[in-house]
């Protein structure tokens, strides 16, 4: 049984041998108890903890219940989640996997679905300390392949956290034997333009024992992979935060702000979901082994990840009707019917209708409608960049 160097302790997920007591400790929880219930109205509580009790590590877990669950998510809130490019990837070898970030949970779960259908082992998650807002959450993050990622921190802290991290990154690749899930940004893209921040690369290359930023980056067999949702239900929450900051520039959201978002992602309708996994980018690395320059290694290994997450967007008809409203242009007409765009302005009407924000104008209105387009003409709009169009 592998354990976690001390080192890392606080930030990895808990091992194998804490799994019990760590599962005990949840269920006890009244919080944990009651987000069951929520989202499993029909579930027998006590009949779910004995099951639970029974677990002993953490891949049992992902395979007979997280599977389970995130079936379930699939089934009542999906079209359907499938995968392509699952041929990329070396199965000898564990891997980084880079994906744009949509849905602040089932981001890096509908990912560990599509490997579990492959037969293979679900991969351990990023996540930011400040969703963490209960215990309990901690808990199940950790039960369920999560590592810390320490937020908000002062400068010389932040470094400690950023070189642990990234240390715990490259012990779990290179001698765990765990792939690895890491958001291309901190947060979501509020407008689905979808960039590669260089400070999480300068991160990825704190640790590693290569003498330059792309040998320690090759240590990682980074694999970049597209994700493609239909609908974004927090769609009008994100058009909303732009018009609170349009009102106040000195806006923050809230601890409640970010649990009705995680609530609003996993349990609303999102239409159909791809993940597309994209070649890793070990031979470009390549290319850039003996570059001294650290500010053009990271600019261009950047610039090769957000080409291959572009590139591997699944386009739905809404991203063609939103492409040619923004636009306004008929370049894609073929691409959808009268019924599509009729069908998406209700949901743009319906989605804009949600927002709770007293005494709305119809110019702020118009506003948040045109923030909604742009969210869902963006990825088409990088798509097309990306492939010279």
């Amino acid at each position: 049984m592998t354990h976690t160097p001390e080192e890392y302790k606080e930030i990895a997920p808990h091992d194998d041998d804490q799994f019990q007591q760590r599962m005990a400790h949840l269920l006890a929880d009244p919080g944990f108890e009651r987000a069951i219930r929520y989202i499993m109205p029909d579930v027998d509580f006590k009949e779910l903890s004995a099951k639970l009790m029974k677990i002993t590590n953490k891949d049992d877990f992902q395979r007979y219940i997280m599977l389970d669950i995130l079936l379930m998510l699939e089934k009542a809130t999906t079209s359907g989640v499938t995968d392509s490019g699952i041929d990329n990837l070396d199965l000898s070898k564990s891997r980084l996997f880079i994906t744009n970030h949509r849905d602040i949970v089932l981001d890096a779960s509908f990912l560990g679905l599509a490997m579990l259908r492959h037969g293979l082992p679900a991969q351990e998650v990023a996540l930011g300390d400040n969703l963490l807002i209960y215990d309990w959450i901690s808990d199940l993050v950790r039960l369920n392949k999560g590592i810390i990622v320490k937020r908000n921190l002062r400068l010389t802290k932040a470094l400690e956290a950023a070189k642990q991290l990234s240390g715990y990154i490259h012990y779990c690749i290179r001698e765990k034997g765990e792939s690895v899930w890491i958001a291309q940004r901190e947060g979501r893209a509020k407008d689905s333009n979808d960039v590669t921040q260089e400070s999480v690369l300068k991160m990825l290359a704190l640790a590693g024992d290569a003498p330059t930023i792309a040998g320690r980056l090759l240590e990682l067999n980074i694999t970049p992979t597209s994700i493609s949702y239909e609908y974004d239900p927090n769609d009008y929450l994100k058009a909303r935060e732009f018009l609170a900051r349009r009102r106040d520039p000195e806006f923050k959201k809230s601890q409640r702000d970010d649990l009705f978002s995680m609530e609003t992602g996993i349990l609303q309708f999102k239409g159909r979901v791809h993940f597309n996994i994209c070649p890793c980018i070990n031979p470009e690395l390549e290319s850039l082994r003996e570059c001294t320059d650290k500010v053009e290694v990271v600019r261009r290994v950047c610039s090769v990840i957000d080409n291959y997450i572009h590139r591997g967007y699944q386009i739905f008809p809404l991203n063609y009707i939103a492409f040619d409203t923004v636009n306004s242009t008929d370049r894609f007409k073929d691409c959808y019917t009268a019924a599509d765009v009729e069908n998406f302005n209700k949901y743009l009407d319906g989605q804009i209708a949600n927002v709770d924000l007293p005494d709305v104008t119809a110019e702020e209105r118009e506003f948040m409608r045109h923030a909604i387009l742009e969210m869902y003409a963006n990825p088409l709009r990088n798509k097309l960049l990306a492939e010279g169009e």
